[in-house]
């Protein structure tokens, strides 16, 4: 037998070890048998280096040392999911669903692990990258670590798509969670706080090598890509447990939103006995062709809800309250607590929301207090122990002055929120409206952290985030913990973002009410700065999605003379501040004023095209048919319900060779 023979020949036979002990549980030779066939393949690789495999089990055990992790753009967003947190919650997602949707809907039912989000990418059969969620538009490439958990496939096997996406989380069995704490422990180190944290941050070390000695698992749940062969979410699951994935068998297909509630009931009670920790279930709706018609809101799918179990629940004294300041000078009492363990952390404070919200419960200071964590993340107070409280408490008296800069507070007609009104003048609004300008969503600006925000202007360097684009190395270096690369760094990062497109930009203004899909609408309907700058209250209220209070908000901005002159100011240093010539070149508005329906499935092309050339030609894409509809493009498999409606209100109903026909 040849070297190379002998060397492939060991690759396979290691990689069905591996996926029968780390997917099927099922070892069929014991360790020390496969460690020698491991040993054998590591010699004969470094033997003979001319037949090199950047997938080879050989290399699970890591050694790569990753310094700095590269940003990577999805291929496909990564959206997250629409949260319930009880029966209603669903029933009316099933409601929403039935209006969009013809015919009979199935749902698949899946666990819903708490770990951090993976997205790997396959071709050929080969682990090409893994990306971490990040924002979900764009993440870290944690591709050397991934590879050293055992249950991620770097070769699949079977029949499988030439090219696709498989999203699942990573997680830590509570196993061998404890067993690294039980080590740490007698190391005399500080032991990890939970499963989900140890985790994530595992995806984010240096070295891949420390990496491997963690016990990882890679729970896979979403195929994602073009030309799959696959018609339903179930399908795609048992599809990827072919293919070699590790795919929960607690998922489970069933034909009503009643079999949904008994699925959740059951796990509500046996999730405890779960190896991993889990929060919720997810249901979605299962044909794929479905989903595709019900598509996505700007930040959810229509077709997918998670449903939250109830979160954990303990009781602390609130020992004092303070209060926040945001960068749109929206005021946030938090509450000071008594440390107290939940959920795997140790909580001392806990957001009181508003003036409202404490009044509501009638919060004390003193008092013993119920925390939960608000979705298993963010910890609130929900409720009062007041047979322990103390007969001289006082009501809280809320504050009517700015803690930062003693201004007086104001509180509009239906606004929950307390707001300080000096923009210019308040430090906490200053240096949050330079942190969101520099975020990722917005200027993603390299080499300049929240920190340093503060630091410079602090130091009186900078005021508003024109000043940035006038920053220089020498300015910079002076600064704490900022050698001369790091100065070097920021400085080019700043000047970088100069290429960040228009819609951006405009996000990271900072306008209030104008977030990531606002600012795009607004970028697209206008086109340059000028244009919305001059736009009235009557004028933005007619874009597409722009209610009065957006408005209202925007024309407050442009109608302040200070953001005026650092627009100005952002002009000069070369910012993009119009739309690309290339998101121009095939805009038009031939189908402005229209509304357009899409249902079916299409031949020339695909749904999600059809849309966007909708929405590039100046028309609007409703998700349901109603009195506004002006048209229908139906494909092949349009429901009956949806063509009836259309049918009943007069509608016209056109091909999708009809429709392109209207752009010539």
């Amino acid at each position: 037998m040849s070297i190379e023979l002998k060397i492939n020949e060991l690759r396979e036979e290691l990689r069905a070890h591996n996926y029968n002990y780390y997917v099927l549980d099922n070892p069929i030779i014991s360790d020390y048998e496969f460690d020698v066939k491991l040993k054998e393949l590591q010699t004969l690789e470094k033997k003979h280096p001319e037949f090199y495999d950047a997938n080879s089990p050989t290399l699970r055990v890591g050694g790569e040392i990753t310094k700095n992790f590269e940003t990577i753009v999805h291929e496909y967003r990564m959206y997250s999911l629409d949260n319930s947190y009880s029966k209603e919650d669903l029933l009316d997602w099933e409601k929403r669903i039935k209006k969009i949707v013809d015919g009979d809907i199935q749902y698949t039912c899946e666990l819903k692990y708490d770990g951090a989000s993976i997205s790997l990418t396959y071709e050929n059969g080969s682990l090409l990258k893994a990306v971490t969620r990040g924002d979900g538009t764009q993440g870290d490439n944690v591709t050397a670590n991934i590879k050293t958990i055992k249950s991620v496939p770097l070769q699949l096997k079977g029949d499988y798509p030439q090219k696709f996406d498989i999203r699942g989380e990573i997680v830590l069995p509570f196993k061998g969670f404890n067993k690294m704490n039980e080590e740490r422990i007698e190391a005399g180190e500080e032991p990890y706080r939970n499963p989900r944290n140890t985790a994530s941050g595992s995806l984010k070390l240096q070295d891949s090598a420390e990496v491997a000695k963690r016990p990882l698992e890679c729970l896979l749940y979403n195929i994602t890509g073009n030309n799959l062969n696959i018609n339903t979410q179930f399908e795609s699951l048992q599809k990827a447990r072919e293919m070699g994935f590790k795919v929960p068998k607690a998922a489970k297909l069933v034909h009503t939103i009643d079999a949904v509630f008994e699925f959740i009931n059951y796990w509500d009670v046996h999730r405890h006995d779960l190896p991993y920790e889990t929060d919720g279930v997810v249901i979605k709706v299962n044909n794929l062709q479905q989903q595709d018609e019900l598509g996505y809101t700007a930040k959810a799918p229509r077709w997918a809800i998670a449903y939250k179990f109830k979160a954990e629940q303990v009781s602390t004294r609130l020992n004092s309250i303070s209060y926040q300041v945001g960068r749109t000078g929206a005021i946030t009492p938090v509450a000071n607590l008594e440390p107290v363990e939940l959920a795997g952390t140790t909580v001392k404070r806990a957001s009181l929301h508003n003036a409202d919200q404490i009044e509501k419960l009638d919060i004390r200071v003193g008092d013993e207090v119920f925390v939960e964590k608000g979705g298993e993340i963010i910890p609130k107070i929900v409720a009062v122990d007041l047979s322990k409280r103390k007969e001289n408490s006082q009501p809280v008296q809320y504050i009517s002055t700015c803690p930062e800069c003693e201004t007086e507070l104001i509180r509009q007609e239906g606004d929950a929120k307390h707001y300080c009104p000096n923009y210019n003048g308040c430090n906490p609004q200053i240096i949050g409206r330079i942190q969101h300008f520099i975020s990722r969503k917005a200027m993603d600006i390299d080499g300049l952290g929240g920190e340093t925000v503060a630091l410079l202007v602090k130091e009186g360097l900078i005021s508003n985030y024109s000043d940035l684009y006038e920053l220089t190395k020498e300015q910079v270096i002076p600064l704490e913990r900022m050698a001369e690369k790091s100065a070097e760094n920021l400085v080019k990062g700043i000047h970088s973002s100069k290429q960040i497109p228009f819609e951006r930009l405009l996000f990271a203004l900072g306008i209030r009410y104008v977030g990531e899909t606002v600012a795009k609408k607004l970028a697209k309907h206008y086109k340059t700065i000028e244009a919305l700058s001059q736009a009235t209250i009557i004028d933005l209220v007619s874009v597409d999605e722009i209610g009065e209070r957006i408005a209202e908000s925007v024309v407050e901005f442009f109608g302040n003379e200070e953001n005026r002159h650092i627009i100005i100011r952002l002009k000069a240093f070369g910012l993009q501040f119009e739309l690309s010539a290339e998101k121009l070149a095939n805009q038009t508005d031939i189908l402005k004023g229209l509304a357009f329906v899409v249902s079916g499935v299409f031949e020339t092309i695909s749904r999600n095209e059809l849309k966007k050339l909708i929405e590039d030609n100046g028309g609007k894409v409703a998700s349901s048919i109603s009195s506004k509809t002006n048209f229908v493009v139906a494909g092949d498999k349009m429901g009956p319900s949806k063509r009836n409606k259309a049918e009943s209100l007069n509608i016209p109903i056109i091909t999708e060779q009809e429709f392109l026909s209207k752009l010539v």
